[in-house]
């Protein structure tokens, strides 16, 4: 170091030769990074758009449908009853057993399509052959309409001539009437909705194990651990993100699901496997308006309670990963 000797100061070159970088480092650091931490503020005219399409859309429809849950209207009066058909859709049996099997229903559908989709992922992204066209088979399902799978399904799981039987009766075993029995009916149609969905978790999943890096595996690797332990160790708790969006989806799905079940069995036999949107459109069809109307409340507060906690909880999770 050089030291530079003046009347009534004494500087050092070297200090000076780094400060200046420093001062430089300074003035570009504040630059870029004050761009890149500065918080841009929008006009709230921005916002204007997107809050009218929501308060249109959604806003305006719920707090309609919580006003004539209140009434008995028809298309040209309503009436104010208060809690009546609230009273009604708990008090009836029949109303009931269809919110209970729209739980049932919801919690088999998502829970098989987790445990499925997750298996399916693991496998078709392993070093197998034909992984492409094995993936296409699995997610086509998806691309069929759903009343197409469910007239398709009906005929497949018919007592006497369907192949479902037809093939248990080979080996000897007499298969159930399965869509006319009241003890399976309600599960045949879950298991057509696994069948038909799971293509789609399996897909959601595949891209999550894409996403984990190799590297996590190779390690696995050199410290002598098998596909179990990659599984349990690197797969399964780094495929959190995926998990949560499947079973977001598909009970989200479960807990809505009408389509499939009355083309396969329009609730029946008798109210085994009624849903609260077949019950919904029932009483629609006969003029009960208020009443599937409260339904539909009843629906919208089932599914809120359920998602809105398991989405905090899994939001929760990643950010502590």
């Amino acid at each position: 170091m050089v030291t530079e000797s003046r009347p009534g100061a004494t500087r050092t070159a070297g200090r000076r030769g780094d400060a200046a970088p420093d001062r430089a480092a300074t003035k570009r650091g504040r630059r870029s990074g004050g761009r890149g931490t500065m918080q841009r503020t929008y006009s709230p005219m921005f916002y204007v758009p997107a809050g009218v399409v929501y308060f249109v859309i959604f806003v305006v429809p719920t707090v309609m449908s919580f006003w004539f849950s209140l009434t008995r209207w028809t298309l040209f009066e309503a009436r104010f009853i208060g809690l009546d058909n609230f009273r009604q859709f708990f008090s009836e049996q029949s109303l009931r057993s269809s919110l209970i099997n729209t739980l049932i229903y919801g919690v088999i559908t998502s829970g098989v399509k987790v445990v499925l989709g997750l298996l399916l992922a693991v496998l078709l992204t392993s070093a197998i052959r034909s992984s492409g066209l094995l993936r296409s088979v699995v997610f086509f399902p998806v691309l069929v309409s759903t009343v197409a799978v469910g007239l398709t399904w009906q005929v497949l799981l018919a007592p006497d001539a369907g192949l479902v039987n037809s093939v248990l009766g080979f080996f000897g075993v007499t298969g159930p009437d399965w869509l006319g029995n009241s003890s399976t009916a309600l599960l045949s149609v879950a298991l057509v909705d696994v069948w038909k969905g799971v293509g789609l978790a399996t897909v959601i999943y595949i891209a999550g194990i894409l996403a984990i890096p190799h590297d996590y595996y190779e390690a696995v690797d050199v410290d002598g651990g098998g596909a179990w332990v990659k599984f349990r160790s690197i797969t399964l708790p780094l495929s959190t993100p995926a998990t949560f969006t499947v079973i977001l989806l598909s009970l989200i799905g479960g807990l809505r699901s009408f389509d499939l079940i009355w083309t396969m069995t329009k609730g029946g036999p008798g109210f085994s496997s009624d849903v609260v949107a077949s019950v919904i459109y029932k009483q629609y069809q006969a003029g009960f308006f208020g009443l599937s109307t409260a339904g539909n409340v009843v629906l919208f507060v089932v599914v809120t309670a359920i998602v809105f906690p398991l989405f905090r909880y899994f939001n929760a999770r990643e950010v502590d990963q």
